[in-house]
């Protein structure tokens, strides 16, 4: 199982990133995908989930902004990251996960930075 992250770097507060999550050894289209991010110093938090049927979910720091999208043919989740501000300064991980078993995989991360 690989889930490979891409897209992070440096912005300055306003902007947007793109970051991609590809997949290999799951069947994608059964699982869960979720974005988390982790701060220095602070627990690792969701930022973004969509369920297998398409359904999204989003804490309120990020609701508006950040909008997750799945491609099952590419076996590939996105977060689209508008209107990014400092405290989005984080490592960004992707998990996939089947909802009934209890098996969930990380990918290694990417580096969001959010210049003032």
């Amino acid at each position: 199982v690989q889930l490979v992250e891409s897209g992070g770097g440096l912005v300055q507060a306003g902007g947007s990133l793109r970051l991609s999550c590809a997949t290999s050894g799951i069947i994608f289209s059964r699982n869960t995908m979720g974005w988390y991010r982790q701060a220095p110093g602070k627990r690792r938090e969701l930022v973004a989930e969509i369920f297998v049927g398409g359904t999204t979910n989003y804490p309120d720091s990020v609701n508006g902004r950040f909008t997750i999208s799945r491609d099952n043919a590419k076996n590939t989740v996105y977060l689209q990251m508008n209107s990014l501000k400092p405290e989005d300064t984080a490592v960004y991980y992707c998990r996939s996960k089947i909802p009934s078993e209890s098996m969930a995989y990380w990918g290694q991360g990417t580096q969001v930075t959010v210049s003032s």
